[in-house]
């Protein structure tokens, strides 16, 4: 078998890179290791920036989103009880928000795969990256044979856990990390949102978020201990905790949750996102805690910039290729910056004093009066250019 891009991975950076390939003419592959039903119900990011509206846009893959989405202009800010908005529309010159899950973001992608006959291996196991610095090829093994796909590039599109970050070697690539502390208890319920816009909230106890996936249905989180197990957290302690964080401008309607989670937070990057064929992309790349909600939109800059480099390559103009790696990074450093910030800023830390305490509260004080930082906050949260 031989193709041109071979993409390690269906998540949302692998699916995004093949329709975006596609649209310039370039045959890619996609090779996954699960079922598509477990790739598409993992309950992930829901916060789509305008970047990736436009990208959804520009493949015809909008319609679902456009109806079904909860499209926002801000999102409101609690510290110690008392709520203040952002106009992020108004502050980043009309850019939004949309609450679109990724789980119909994903479903959109596998429908239009299907529609478009976008080859994609689901169950591929075992799969191995060879000669990425030569001439690249992958095997893997499925319905019990082996089986090798020889190509031009390879696309790491696998997540932190994946096989592709590591078919680099050690000595060709650097890590930056972070792990935080603490975790997210996040729960997903029938009930109506909180408020028409995403409410961050600050409080002595700890980060607390209420977000939605439809005008019925809602998702919460609260921070919480590393070691704190799903079981310590009944719906009733989880409702008492969230209501208490969020203040009393928040309307929590409270009723059972049907799926409960902890996530834990850490920032990562890895340099360079490219080695020799192989270029890394998504999760295998970077990880970002999810205050910013830059996780999927992340991936989706990084399809699209990969995407626009092998089309200059195969119209043969080859240096777009060897400035994918900077020009990705750049981006991902500034998504990094900001939601490490607003990590730090929302966020009950160990080391959080009654001096560091004092210092959260005047940020966001100032936050609260400051055009000029509110403009800053809207443009990094709503989504910063690609160049």
């Amino acid at each position: 078998m031989r193709t041109q891009v071979a993409i390690i991975g269906a998540g949302p950076a692998g699916l995004f890179l093949a329709h975006l390939l596609r649209r310039w003419g370039i045959v890619a592959t996609v090779l996954e290791r699960r079922d598509r039903a477990h790739v598409e119900g993992r309950v992930r990011a829901g916060v789509l920036e305008q970047t990736t509206m436009d990208v959804l846009a520009d493949l015809g893959l909008d319609e679902r989103m456009r109806a079904q989405g909860l499209l926002h202009d801000g999102t409101n800010l609690v510290s110690d009880g008392e709520m203040f908005r952002i106009d992020m529309a108004a502050r980043s010159g009309g850019r939004r928000v949309i609450v679109y899950g990724q789980q119909e973001v994903m479903h959109d992608l596998f429908e239009a795969a299907v529609q478009d006959e976008l080859p994609i291996v689901f169950d591929a196991a075992d799969v191995c990256l060879h000669d990425i610095a030569g001439k690249p090829f992958v095997t893997w093994r499925a319905k019990g044979e082996e089986w090798r796909l020889d190509c031009d590039f390879i696309a790491g599109c696998d997540g932190f856990h994946g096989i592709s970050r590591k078919a680099i070697p050690e000595s060709a690539r650097r890590t930056f990390e972070r792990v935080y502390p603490f975790g997210w208890l996040g729960i997903l319920a029938d009930v109506p949102p909180a408020h028409r816009e995403l409410i961050y909230a600050n409080h002595m106890n700890g980060f607390a978020l209420a977000s939605m996936r439809s005008p019925t249905r809602s998702r919460f989180y609260v921070q919480c201990g590393l070691h704190d197990r799903i079981e310590d957290w009944p719906d009733e302690r989880f409702w008492d905790e969230v209501t208490l964080r969020l203040g009393p401008e928040a309307q929590v309607t409270r009723g059972p949750s049907f799926e409960k989670s902890i996530t834990a937070l850490r920032s990562f990057v890895t340099e360079p996102v490219r080695y020799g064929s192989l270029f890394l992309l998504g999760d295998a790349a970077h990880i970002v805690p999810p205050t910013g909600a830059k996780g999927l939109n992340l991936a989706v800059s990084d399809a699209v910039m990969l995407a626009e480099a092998l089309a200059e390559f195969h119209g043969g103009r080859p240096l777009p290729l060897d400035y994918y790696s900077a020009r990705a990074l750049a981006r991902v450093w500034k998504a990094e910056r900001f939601s490490w910030w607003f990590t730090g800023l929302m966020h009950r830390f160990p080391e959080t004093d009654a001096f560091a305490r004092k210092m959260q509260v005047a940020e966001l004080a100032y936050l609260r009066q400051s055009e000029a930082l509110q403009t800053v906050f809207a443009e990094n949260y709503v989504g910063l250019p690609l160049n």
